[in-house]
């Protein structure tokens, strides 16, 4: 499926998350939290942004790329505050866990082969210890915990909602989103199936983890996952001021070169944030 209109009767969710106020822009950094140890291992360290007004309030567990939540300067990175704020104006508690931090892993593990938490493995993990925990809270609807994931992150959104289902009175994510995830292991093995709505965003001319293979994932699971691409738009086209350049060394590419484009791209980013919202509100109900 390519890039379509939004749904009309869905515009007030996207003017929502289209803004973020000012008067939160003191949270912007998020605030650190600690999530009890799942299956993977150590305690996991988060960020968390709040959303305003009594809950419970639904929630979004956000999964950071291959280079980590944090940038070169120790930093929130600039897409993932983008999108927190974003998200946690709109009225979602944001949880943002940092897998490789947690793990003693500083900087990007981009050009890194074997790295402390993978996509198919500890990730996972990471993704349902955050689950486990916010299902626990009173202040979140149990019932609406979104996860939602960039590259990498994407990654392990696709191994997390294409696992068998989750144990009767277990909690589950109401939906996902997968920014430009790596789709080929799924793809090439076959048999892969979401069990749960799921949107996938990436665009056509993605080097780093091309589309080809999440367009043959989606058709062989039409009811679950809707795909949409973006003519032109690189990895990263979401991030609000990114230069497009091209990174070498990288561990893991499409084309296996270890080189790859980078880069906002300002009609997807418009549209995506369009997207997310209206994905979200209708799930949310």
């Amino acid at each position: 499926m390519g890039h379509h209109p939004i749904p009309a009767l869905l515009a007030a969710a996207v003017m929502l998350l289209g803004s973020v106020s000012a008067g939160r822009a003191a949270e912007a950094a998020g605030v650190e939290t600690t999530i009890p140890a799942g299956t993977s291992g150590p305690p996991l360290r988060a960020l968390v942004w709040a959303p305003a007004g009594p809950g419970p309030h639904p929630a979004v567990i956000a999964l950071h790329g291959c280079s980590g939540l944090y940038d070169g300067k120790g930093r929130v990175g600039a897409r993932f505050r983008d999108w927190a704020e974003r998200l946690s104006g709109a009225g979602y508690w944001v949880v943002m866990p940092d897998s490789f931090g947690s793990r003693g892993a500083a900087g990007s593990q981009c050009r890194n082969a074997d790295r402390v938490a993978r996509a198919g493995r500890e990730r996972i993990g990471d993704a349902m210890a955050a689950l486990d925990h916010l299902a626990g809270r009173a202040d979140v609807r149990r019932e609406a915990i979104f996860l939602l994931g960039w590259s990498n992150g994407g990654s392990t959104v696709l191994n997390a909602v294409g696992r068998a289902a989750r144990a009767p009175g277990a909690p589950d994510f109401r939906a996902a989103i997968a920014f430009y995830p790596g789709c080929r292991v799924q793809a090439e093995r076959g048999g892969w199936a979401s069990r749960t709505d799921l949107l996938v965003l990436i665009g056509e001319a993605d080097d780093w983890t091309p589309a080809e293979p999440c367009r043959r994932l989606a058709a062989g699971d039409p009811d679950r996952v809707t795909l949409v691409t973006y003519p032109g738009a690189y990895h990263d086209f979401d991030h609000p001021d990114l230069k497009v350049h091209t990174v070498a060394g990288l561990a893991f590419t499409g084309s296996g070169t270890g080189s790859a484009h980078t880069g906002t791209d300002p009609a997807a980013r418009k549209d995506a944030i369009e997207r997310v919202a209206a994905f979200l509100a209708a799930h949310r109900k």
